[in-house]
């Protein structure tokens, strides 16, 4: 009898609390967001050593850490045919050095509160370290023990070898994946952005002279950045650089082979997957590339179309037609290179439907411009997202890193947000017709040939057919 009359007065006490109908109050509209300033670029601490090693260092934030990163231009392009050697010999950096074991790299690390990462990129090797503010001087220390003197042992080879063939199963069940290798292949051919994934032979069959070999010929200090951003001692931090760097030798100048990237529409041999419930979508072409006066015009028009969650493409396929779960498009780039793409994993009896709905969308932008509240939304996003990602250590060390391999000015940066708010309708409308021409498109899809040919017919050049 408590509890019901517990319960009683306490409806009794929520109908007094709530809120008054729709038609006693008036509904009130949100304020509109504030605009996003412009980036102001942290000060920065720029030097260059005897060697060629240059070193920026950012003081960032007041949180007592530091987060370290020693970059070398050298990465998947510069394997040629030795698809995955860059990874490879990536993966030895962390098995010891002539100083030092695995065991004591990573006990060391840890003892400064960091763990030292090696990531292997199409342009770029990266090893860096978050640590404790103090001990910056000190992690500068040991990554360049780990990159100067990796002792490549020969006992690990063998596994290191079969955790890449594992990737390399995996990678090969993955229609994502497959697509992805399928497209970069038709674009890049046998250039080194064209070989995704190696065969199994192959990667069997490196030994550890490749993987010595290829570091001797792609490792050195005028391939080399570093760079030091958060809260340290920039005078020991540099003076750390200094001794632990200045003796590098300087190695091989950084090695340039730009691709001329295939275009025209090419109905691609259909990566076969019988019985598939999705085919896997990969449609795009090359751009320009990053430092390009339409560059951000291009990157506003992406996101229109199909770079964020309320996108035209998004919108259509996923909210309206219900043909995908997660669509979306992408400005992908390395050095002096870039494509535009929409990449989607459709189920399979609508492939060619979804494909004529993304066709749609890229016509309908480049025929109208898009209204101006549209565009005022995918602004405020594109300038939001820009400076959230400038706002971490890794963050200010990827920006700058960023500038250095595209060879921008800091004005970049800088004028970003302003350069997002200027961009009109009628010029996203113009970079849509230029940049992303329907007849110059590559098409690449995984998925069960037996229902899906038929559909991908309309999408085909005569002369590929």
């Amino acid at each position: 009898m408590t509890k019901i009359k517990t319960i009683a007065c306490l409806a009794l006490a929520f109908t007094f609390l709530a809120p008054a109908s729709a038609q006693d109050v008036e509904k009130e509209t949100p304020p509109p967001g504030g605009t996003p300033k412009d980036f102001t670029l942290p000060t920065k601490q720029k030097f260059a050593l005897e060697n060629g090693l240059r070193a920026t260092l950012v003081p960032f934030g007041t949180v007592p850490k530091s987060t370290i990163s020693i970059i070398v231009r050298s990465g998947n392009l510069n394997e040629g045919e030795q698809t995955w050697l860059a990874d490879l010999s990536g993966d030895f950096l962390l098995e010891g050095t002539n100083d030092r074991s695995a065991e004591d790299i990573a006990r060391a690390a840890a003892a400064m509160g960091g763990q030292v990462r090696v990531n292997v990129g199409e342009d770029q090797t990266t090893i860096s370290a978050d640590v404790l503010a103090e001990f910056a001087p000190q992690m500068v220390v040991l990554l360049a023990e780990v990159v100067q003197s990796p002792a490549f042992p020969e006992s690990e080879l063998d596994r290191l070898k079969k955790d890449r063939l594992r990737q390399l199963s995996v990678a090969k069940t993955q229609p994502q994946q497959m697509a992805t290798a399928a497209f970069r292949k038709a674009l890049y051919g046998d250039h080194p952005y064209g070989r995704l994934l190696p065969d199994e032979e192959q990667l069997a069959a490196y030994t550890i002279e490749d993987v010595r070999d290829f570091y001797d010929e792609n490792f050195g200090a005028q391939r080399t950045r570093v760079y030091v951003a958060g809260v340290f001692d920039a005078d020991a931090t540099r003076a750390a650089i200094e001794k632990a760097l200045g003796d590098w030798r300087s190695g091989s100048e950084i090695f340039i082979d730009i691709p001329q990237a295939a275009t025209g529409k090419v109905a691609l041999d259909v990566v076969d997957r019988p019985g598939a419930s999705q085919s896997n979508v990969f449609l795009g072409l090359p751009t320009v590339s990053p430092g390009h006066d339409d560059w951000i015009g291009l990157q506003i028009t992406n996101t229109l179309l199909g770079g964020y969650f309320s996108s035209r493409i998004t919108a259509n396929i996923r909210e309206d037609k219900g043909y995908t779960y997660s669509p979306r498009s992408t400005l992908s780039t390395r050095y002096r290179d870039a494509y535009w793409a929409q990449i989607a994993a459709v189920t399979t009896e609508v492939t060619g439907p979804a494909l004529q709905e993304i066709v749609y969308e890229i016509d309908e932008l480049q025929e109208n411009p898009p209204p101006v509240d549209e565009l005022d939304g995918v602004k405020n996003y594109a300038a939001g997202v820009f400076v959230l990602q400038n706002s971490t250590r890794g963050g200010i060390i990827g920006v700058l890193n960023y500038l250095d391999l595209h060879e921008l000015p800091d004005t970049y940066l800088t004028d970003y947000v302003s350069n997002v708010f200027a961009i009109t309708p009628e010029q996203v409308s113009k970079i849509a017709q230029t940049y992303l021409r329907e007849d110059d498109m590559t098409l690449a899809v995984v998925g069960d040939r037996g229902q899906i040919s038929e559909q991908l017919a309309p999408f085909m050049k005569a002369d590929a057919e």
